[in-house]
């Protein structure tokens, strides 16, 4: 029984590190990063800040744009969710 449970422990946390990822022109040429995280209340109705991707892009024409849930995403749910927030992490590679 605690083996099935650290297994569906596993796969539940696991499967929720789901990430979007948008190529725009040729992609990422330089590997230059920049990371923002986005947070939400009522799991996800209610944005609490303003994540500008636009901003986070600049210039450049040839980026990946990649948004989703990581394990700090999680944990931050896990602490807030009694409190009905969650965040998801927004990152811009050029």
């Amino acid at each position: 029984m605690k083996k099935m449970f650290i297994v569906l422990s596993a796969v539940l946390l696991f499967s929720a590190c789901a990430t979007h990822s948008h190529t725009i022109g040729e992609g990422p040429t330089t590997g230059l990063t920049e990371t923002k995280r986005q947070y939400y209340a009522l799991y996800g109705l209610v944005p609490l800040n303003k994540v500008d991707t636009n901003e986070m892009v600049g210039d450049a024409t040839n980026y990946r744009l990649e948004t989703g849930a990581q394990p700090v995403d999680i944990a931050i749910g896990a602490v807030g969710g009694s409190l009905t927030l969650t965040s998801r992490t927004v990152k811009v590679t050029k």
